[in-house]
């Protein structure tokens, strides 16, 4: 639990937010049963822009760029999938964004891998959820197991052909049909990547059905009575039409806080619309606030263990791998945001 007083924007975000997470594209060649756009009828709402176009990508990536913020690639399919994809994260890349790739896996072959990797992406996290082809066939159905091993083999192997500074991770979503202990062991120590993240079965407002059934843990990271939701502290969400979602549990785009063609990210992060989120949950109102009040996900975040602790362990790890990091070396400056 975080002191009194350190609620808040972070130093990092005063300004602007720390991080945009971007639904990149809608389409995904997996149906995976945890995810909230298999379970609901998301996807089909954005037949119209199923791929962030370039020009919205762009808008965005020119502006988070200056202030050094990071992009986290993820949304409502696989990202891989989108026509211009690679180009766009090197693109990101060039203009100052830090780029977080959030992946199946299934897509990368001989020239995206070292395309990503030689524009030094911050990181690239495989989404796995398993540890065996039987398990992964029911958790990542749709996809080939034995493409999932040879795909992440590749991407590490180069990057140390490359010498890139990429930190490639992998993740799994804590669920009764896996044993997130096992998957996190095998993908450390068999396959090594640098970290493993044992991700919360989360909700997103769609599978509150699903909820107590699939999820192996749980228990909460924090008591919404007393702690506010760090998400609209930090970052924010932005859609393929550049519409600005408050959080990531409005996956469905009901709340509107702006459109980043009409105003700049800076302007919708400064605006009414987030200091009133802000405001109410400092002031341990956020239950009043109708989206936050019907949150079964709001428990699950927290203001310790989260993105920027992951990025430093997995940080940590590279440059140990590496033979980079003494006893000695200030290892906090060298991954501060």
């Amino acid at each position: 639990m975080l002191k009194e007083g350190q609620f808040g924007l972070r130093p990092e975000a005063s300004e602007f937010p720390m991080m945009a997470v971007l639904s990149f594209v809608y389409p995904c060649n997996a149906l995976c049963p945890h995810c909230p756009y298999t379970n609901s009828n998301i996807r089909k709402e954005y037949k119209d822009v199923p791929f962030m176009p370039e020009h919205t990508f762009k808008k965005i990536a020119d502006e988070c760029g200056k202030y050094g913020a990071m992009l986290r690639i993820s949304g409502g399919g696989e990202p891989m999938m989108h026509p211009i994809g690679t180009e766009l994260l090197v693109y990101a890349k060039k203009v100052g964004c830090r780029v977080g790739l959030i992946t199946n896996g299934s897509k990368f072959d001989e020239a995206n891998s070292r395309a990503l990797l030689t524009a030094h992406l911050d990181t690239i996290e495989f989404s796995v959820d398993a540890d065996n082809p039987e398990a992964y066939g029911i958790v990542r159905k749709g996809l080939n197991w034995e493409t999932l091993l040879e795909n992440a083999r590749r991407m590490l192997r180069l990057r140390t052909e490359l010498g890139s500074q990429t930190k490639i991770i992998a993740s799994g979503v804590n669920q009764k049909e896996v044993d997130i202990d096992r998957v996190e062991k095998y993908w450390v120590e068999n396959i090594g990547v640098d970290t493993f993240i044992k991700r919360k079965f989360l909700t997103w407002g769609v599978n509150t059905s699903l909820d107590d059934s699939r999820s192996a843990d749980p228990a909460p990271y924090l008591n919404t009575d007393e702690v506010p939701c760090p998400f609209i502290f930090e970052r924010l969400n932005i859609d393929s039409r550049g519409n600005v979602m408050v959080c990531g549990y409005d996956i469905a785009a009901k709340t509107s806080m702006g459109n980043v063609h009409e105003q700049s990210i800076h302007e919708i992060w400064q605006g009414e619309g987030f200091k009133y989120y802000r405001t109410m949950h400092l002031a341990n109102k956020g239950k009043d606030i109708p989206i936050c009040s019907t949150c079964p996900d709001w428990k699950y975040r927290s203001w310790d263990h989260n993105y920027w602790k992951v990025l430093r362990n997995a940080e940590k790890s590279r440059l140990g791998k590496m033979g980079l990091l003494s006893e000695n070396d200030d290892f906090q400056a060298q991954v501060s945001h």
